[in-house]
């Protein structure tokens, strides 16, 4: 039964919490996620196995009735005659009872998403707050998906909520500019949370399903309403589908990484990457080109091609060229590097990566630029430098996958050596 409610919670109490903010305003958040704990531990002392409601609509009924009640003692019924009470009541119950249609709900979430994401918040706050409030993640796994100890997630969320509760901020859907404002801080917070699934710094899980599928929902219900329904939106979400279908494929029963040109492709979903092109085709629409457009392009090469001497790397490139004219990032320039590589320009590669400004510094932080130099100098038949490069990478990642897959191939090199 903990397990049940366990798994409604994650995906009930985000639609109560957004439901019931969208009633009793932003500024008693507080008193709104107590209402669906409460409803979450009644249905932990009422239900039993052998009579089960329909959980959803159950916890819905459940939040719905506690709003009213509350509403009713706020109102103060005893104050005006019987009539009139009974009249305010009938209007308080069919208002509520408005809100928690389907439609509404996910309006409301979608609401709930825009105020995580206000421009004024930190970047930090608005993905802790969004995990919380709408995707009903708990501050210990809110931590644990993004590297930090609970105290500092505690920290974020009470002054996001304390700002929000402040500045009086109502659950409305941007219009106009500040909507195409407050959707560009809405992507990227999506991005960084199904980044931080796919590529999880987690040392012992290097893909976090659940952080990558909420992060999907979210994308999916952008889409479905007619704010969120624009070309980019369809172009994150297509791009979330490409990587997402490779899951099954990346990590092998040892959790040990599979390389891409190693993966079983005939392992990737098939159904997923047909949804990927849909959206992409979709994100077509109208003349914007933006990075998640160019991302999702990328990834949809990966998908076209039967294997990965078969990718059309001359025309990975040129998306690439497209990516560093929008997002001049040193890893969207170690990515080109990794494809000029692999169009027999490894030279030319270690020479762009040299130029990155502060590559000294993200050799020494950032274990995946060590690892590509590594990689590189492999390919340029110089283990020396190779070695001493992986030796960093091994040194600065904290995920036990990708260490097995480093030690690998420093074990390799030793024994080249030693031939």
């Amino acid at each position: 039964m903990a397990q049940l409610i366990d798994h409604l919670f994650r995906h009930q109490s985000g639609k109560m919490v957004a439901v019931l903010t969208r009633i009793f305003g932003m500024h008693n958040l507080e008193m709104i996620e107590d209402v669906v704990q409460e409803s979450f531990l009644r249905a932990m002392q009422t239900w039993t196995f052998n009579q089960m409601p329909d959980p959803g609509g159950w916890l819905m009924q459940v939040a719905r009735n506690r709003a009213i009640d509350i509403i009713r003692r706020h109102q103060h019924f005893q104050q005006y005659s019987r009539e009139l009470a009974t009249e305010l009541q009938q209007e308080t119950e069919n208002t509520v009872q408005q809100f928690f249609g389907e439609a509404e709900i996910g309006d409301s979430q979608l609401r709930m998403i825009f105020a995580c994401c206000h421009p004024s918040l930190k970047e930090e706050d608005q993905v802790a707050l969004t995990l919380k409030t709408v995707s009903g993640f708990g501050v210990a796994e809110i931590a644990h998906a993004l590297l930090t100890n609970e105290a500092v997630i505690q920290k974020r969320l009470y002054r996001a909520k304390q700002f929000l509760k402040d500045n009086h901020i109502a659950l409305d859907i941007p219009v106009g500019q500040e909507l195409a404002r407050r959707l560009n801080i809405v992507y990227t917070v999506l991005y960084l949370l199904f980044n931080e699934g796919y590529n999880s710094g987690n040392a012992n899980e290097l893909i976090r399903k659940d952080l990558c599928a909420e992060a999907m929902r979210l994308c999916l219900l952008l889409t479905e309403h007619k704010a969120g329904k624009q070309p980019t939106t369809f172009a994150l979400l297509s791009l979330m589908c490409f990587q997402a279908s490779r899951f099954e494929s990346r990590i092998d029963e040892n959790n040990s990484i599979i390389l891409l040109q190693h993966q079983d492709r005939s392992t990737w979903n098939k159904a997923l990457i047909q949804k990927g092109y849909d959206f992409l085709n979709l994100s077509s629409q109208g003349d914007e080109l933006t990075v998640y457009h160019l991302e999702s392009a990328i990834a949809a090469e990966h998908c076209l091609a039967d294997s990965f001497a078969a990718t059309n790397w001359q025309r990975m490139l040129q998306l690439y060229d497209l990516l560093l004219e929008q997002k001049r990032s040193p890893l969207v320039i170690l990515n080109r590097a990794i494809v000029m590589a692999q169009l027999h320009q490894t030279a030319a590669a270690m020479s762009e990566i040299w130029q990155i400004s502060g590559i000294e510094q993200l050799i020494d932080t950032q274990y995946i630029f060590s690892a590509v130099i590594g990689d590189l100098y492999i390919q340029l038949g110089d283990d020396h430098h190779a070695t001493t490069f992986l030796q960093k990478a091994l040194s600065l990642t904290t995920s036990i996958a990708e260490k097995k897959l480093i030690t690998t191939k420093l074990e390799t090199l030793s024994r080249n050596k030693l031939n």
